[in-house]
C-alpha cells in the first residue's frame, strides 16, 4: 500500500522553517500595533457571493477557476477564502464597525486558498499578513499601509527596497482608459497569446500584467492610465507621491501595475526587493473604495495590502538571513529509571511551573548517563540535573553545568531559587 503524501500545492512547515514564521508573524504583529492597527480574525469559509460580487467575475480568481467552493445540502454555496479583503469588509459591515472611531485599522494573519499552479513561494494553501484601513479617503492612509509593509521587510533584513506605484483610476475615469487600452490591444490581437486574448475580452487591464513572450515591446506603446485620470484621482495620486517624496521613499511609476480584482480604485502598489531572484515583488495592495457597495453596503473607502509569508521566508533564505536563535529549554533532567524517574518527572513539572524551561530525558528502560548528556548537548541545554538513587534518598539534586563550572549537589527544596539565580 502506497504511503499517503500531502495534497499537491500544500506545504508542511517544519520546525526549521517555523523559526522564520514565528519571527515574521511576531514582527508583523509588533509593527501593526505600533502603527495603531488591531488584530482581526475572520472565518476561512464565506458565502461564495461575497467573492463573486466583491471581486468580480472577470477577476483572475474566477477566470482560472481557482476558488475552492462547496455546495451545501441546503443549496447555498460557500467558498474557502481566496483572499482576505472582501471578508474584512463583510466583517466591518456586519459588526457595525462603521460606528467605531474612524478610521478602523485592522491586521490579519492566516491561510488563504487558491487552486493555482504551485510555484516557488506560492501554494494552494498559503498564509498572508494583511493590513487594512477602512473609512478614510486621505492619501496619507495609502502611505501608512505602504510604509507598514516597507518597514516590515526592512526590519527583517531585506535591502534594495522600493515601491512600484500606479493609479488605476475610478469609475469616473477608468472606463475611458479601458476603452483606449482595448482599442490599442485589439489592433495587435494577432500578437497576443491565448490567455491575453481571453483577458482582452473580460478584463483588458490584466493584459498589462502579462508575462508572455514579446509583451514588453508590445505594451511599451500602450496608453498610460495616469494620462486619463479625473481631477479627483489625479489629485489623490499627486498627493501620495508628494508624501513619498517628503519622506524620501524610493518609488517608480509603473503603468503596467494593475490588480486582477475588480474592487481596486486609485492607488495600487507593490514593494520590490533586490537580490531575491526573478520574483522581486514582496507584496501587493491598493485602494478599494468600491468594495463595500459591491457587496451591498454603503460607500466605505478602504486601502490595504497582503503579503505571503512563504514568499517572505523564501526571500530571507535566498539572502542567507537567519532568524534570531530559537530559545531552548536550559535544563535537562536525567535519571536512571524506576524511582529516580518518578522523582525526575516531579522535578520537571516543578521547574516548568516556576517558569524555567525544562526537558525530561525519556526512557522506558534504563539509559546510560553518557547518552543523556549527549541529548542535553544536542538540545542546547545549559545544565543537566542528575537524579540518582542517592539524590532520591537524600532529597537532593546534582547539577552539572555544560558551559564550564563545577558540579554541585544542592537540596531539592532550594533548586528553583538556585536555578533562577544561575540563569540570570
Amino acid at each position: 500500500m502506497a504511503t499517503i503524501q500531502r495534497v499537491t500545492g500544500m506545504l508542511d512547515v517544519l520546525p526549521e522553517d517555523g523559526r522564520y514564521w514565528d519571527w515574521i508573524t511576531g514582527k508583523a504583529a509588533e509593527l501593526s500595533t505600533r502603527y495603531g492597527f488591531q488584530r482581526l480574525d475572520i472565518p476561512i469559509l464565506e458565502y461564495t457571493d461575497l467573492f463573486s460580487r466583491g471581486m468580480g467575475t472577470a477577476s483572475d480568481v474566477f477566470v482560472q477557476k481557482e476558488m475552492y467552493t462547496i455546495d451545501e445540502p441546503d443549496g447555498t454555496s460557500i467558498t474557502m477564502r481566496p483572499e482576505f479583503t472582501a471578508g474584512v469588509m463583510r466583517a466591518y459591515l456586519e459588526n457595525g464597525m462603521g460606528s467605531w472611531p474612524s478610521p478602523v485599522k485592522l491586521y490579519l494573519m492566516g491561510p488563504i486558498f487558491r487552486r493555482e499552479r504551485p510555484q516557488a513561494g506560492r501554494y494552494r494553501q498559503h498564509s498572508q499578513f494583511n493590513a487594512e484601513i477602512l473609512g478614510e479617503m486621505d492619501p496619507a492612509a495609502d502611505l501608512e499601509v505602504m510604509l507598514l509593509a516597507m518597514n516590515l521587510y526592512r526590519d527583517l533584513g531585506y535591502s534594495g527596497l522600493s515601491f512600484q506605484l500606479n493609479s488605476t483610476g475610478c469609475p469616473v475615469c477608468k472606463p475611458a482608459y479601458i476603452a483606449e487600452l482595448k482599442s490599442y490591444l485589439a489592433a495587435h490581437e494577432d500578437e497576443l497569446a491565448d490567455i491575453d486574448r481571453e483577458r482582452l475580452g473580460k478584463n483588458p487591464l490584466r493584459v498589462l500584467d502579462s508575462k508572455e513572450a514579446g509583451m514588453d515591446d508590445l505594451l511599451a506603446g500602450a496608453p498610460h492610465i495616469v494620462d486619463y485620470l479625473c481631477n479627483d484621482c489625479a489629485a489623490h495620486f499627486a498627493d501620495l507621491r508628494s508624501l513619498l517624496d517628503d519622506l524620501k521613499q524610493p518609488y517608480t511609476i509603473n503603468f503596467r501595475l494593475v490588480r486582477g480584482i475588480d474592487y481596486y480604485t486609485k492607488t495600487v502598489f507593490e514593494v520590490w526587493a533586490e537580490g531575491i531572484g526573478a520574483q522581486s515583488a514582496l507584496c501587493g495592495g491598493g485602494r478599494y473604495d468600491g468594495l463595500s457597495e459591491a457587496i451591498g453596503g454603503p460607500a466605505v473607502p478602504g486601502v490595504g495590502f497582503g503579503s505571503g509569508i512563504e514568499r517572505i521566508v523564501l526571500g530571507l533564505q535566498e539572502m542567507g538571513i537567519e532568524p534570531p536563535p530559537e530559545e531552548q529549554a536550559p535544563v535537562l533532567i536525567a535519571h536512571f529509571g524506576g524511582e529516580t524517574k518518578n522523582t525526575a518527572v516531579q522535578l520537571t513539572y516543578r521547574l516548568r511551573d516556576a517558569g524555567i524551561g525544562a526537558r525530561l530525558a525519556f526512557a522506558r528502560d534504563r539509559r546510560s548517563m553518557k547518552s543523556q548528556m549527549r541529548e542535553a548537548d544536542r538540545k542546547g541545554a545549559t545544565f543537566v540535573l542528575v537524579i540518582g538513587e542517592s539524590e532520591v534518598e537524600n532529597n537532593t539534586v546534582t547539577v552539572r553545568p555544560l558551559e564550564g563550572g563545577d558540579q554541585v549537589t544542592i537540596p531539592a527544596s532550594s533548586l528553583v531559587d538556585w536555578m533562577k539565580n544561575s540563569l540570570l
